[in-house]
């Protein structure tokens, strides 16, 4: 484990529409609907929130001579601060997929430990994270790891694995998923570690109750103290465990039914929809008690009740053959109108209007200049309503956009 104590370019981007969205209420039974509903072109009236490209955060340059890797995951606490995941060991000197030494020591660089707290200021509060004696790091092992996946994509080199962070205001702990593996893991907000649920290596399918299946996105319902993951890469479904003592709960898959393993992972943008969830790849709570999923690889939100039942979907970028919906936030208003789409194929954060998942606007651009991204995987939101959006790959940053409120927009197909 490592620990550090506390710490004592301008672009714009504006809500312009670039696709076409749909939504789809829950069918009378369980089956998928036969095609799904997309949006109608049009103007929008003055209604879609806009965002500014804030360049002054997070302060630079970090402390200790410090680089982060792969940012996988990014939350805002109940304090308003910022907590990024990233892979410290993707920080290779050449490009990612090739290299397999790590970063040699010099004035620069150090890798950051995996976990850093930031305040709205942009200054690091803390950061802890590596392997204990205790319990088994979300990390793929020693060197470079070829990960077999089921379905799309089809394979990666990960040089770690580390994937979704989430900070329960109820307990003030930290959980963190482990894409490449079978379990993950939950500390104090100081990094002490509490619990893991699962074990390396042991995945046994989408039926499993005890194990993973390469996990990717979690969060805690502080109404219940129970634990949502969406799991993940390898299996196809949301499961529910006790937050306290990991007891399994149950579990769901696409349209509520039971997930089914044998059928093959794939994607016709031109077909009907899949019954089953294909990577499942984040899971969020809205203030009205709805489960919020991304079925990344089918490039669609489904929308649950706690108990699995099947309430709505929505297509984002439905044209990506690799998955476009990473991640999602919810807009800061008490009604949560909004919701921001973190689209990590076309580069961009879709909005759509949250009762009809009806995307209405977008920002951003492909590359790695200001307020471009390169692969946005992760995506939160705070109390003003900003956006924070994390990269992996050769992104390795997170970027925060202001809320400048709403502003007028147009929608073409």
């Amino acid at each position: 484990m490592i620990r550090v104590a506390e710490f004592g370019c301008c672009g714009v981007a504006l809500a312009t529409v670039l696709t076409l969205g749909g939504c789809q209420d829950a069918p009378d039974s369980a089956d998928a609907p036969d095609t799904p509903v997309a949006a109608s072109p049009g103007a929008v009236s003055g209604d879609v929130p806009v965002f500014e490209f804030d360049p002054t955060w997070p302060k630079m340059p970090l402390p200790n001579e410090w680089l982060v890797g792969s940012v996988a995951g990014v939350y805002v606490d109940a304090d308003d601060h910022i907590w990024i995941v990233h892979r410290p060991r993707a920080l290779l000197h050449g490009h990612e997929d090739d290299a397999s030494y790590e970063v040699p020591e010099a004035t620069c660089c150090v890798p950051a430990p995996a976990v850093i707290e930031f305040d709205q200021a942009g200054n690091v509060v803390q950061a802890w994270g590596g392997p204990g004696p205790e319990y088994e790091w979300p990390e793929a092992g020693p060197g470079r790891r070829t990960v077999r996946l089921d379905g799309p994509p089809l394979g990666y080199d990960w040089p770690e694995s580390e994937h979704s962070i989430f900070v329960n205001a109820a307990d003030d702990t930290v959980w963190l998923s482990n894409s490449g593996g079978s379990h993950i893991v939950k500390f104090t907000r100081t990094g002490e570690f509490l619990l893991q649920i699962g074990r390396k290596g042991q995945r046994n399918g989408s039926d499993d109750t005890e194990n993973l299946g390469s996990p990717a996105g979690l969060a805690v319902d502080s109404r219940t103290n129970e634990l949502y993951v969406a799991d993940g890469y390898r299996n196809r479904r949301v499961i529910v465990f006790d937050a306290d003592t990991g007891a399994y709960k149950r579990h769901w898959g696409g349209y509520g039914s039971p997930p089914d393993d044998s059928i093959p992972f794939q994607y016709d943008p031109n077909g009907p929809p899949s019954r089953q969830l294909n990577t499942v790849h984040c899971v969020k709570f809205s203030r009205d008690n709805l489960v919020y999923v991304c079925d990344r690889a089918n490039n669609r939100i489904q929308v649950f009740r706690t108990d699995g039942t099947f309430v709505r979907e929505g297509l984002v970028a439905p044209w990506s053959l690799r998955g476009a919906p990473m991640d999602l936030a919810f807009s800061a208003d008490a009604e949560q109108r909004f919701v921001y789409v973190a689209d990590g194929r076309n580069e961009k954060v879709w909005i759509l209007r949250r009762d009809e998942l009806e995307v209405i606007g977008s920002f951003g651009h492909g590359g790695h200049w200001a307020g471009g991204f390169t692969v946005a995987h992760g995506i939160a939101t705070d109390a003003s309503g900003n956006i924070y959006v994390a990269e992996v790959t050769q992104g390795k940053r997170v970027q925060r956009f202001i809320y400048k409120g709403t502003g007028p927009g147009t929608m073409a197909q």
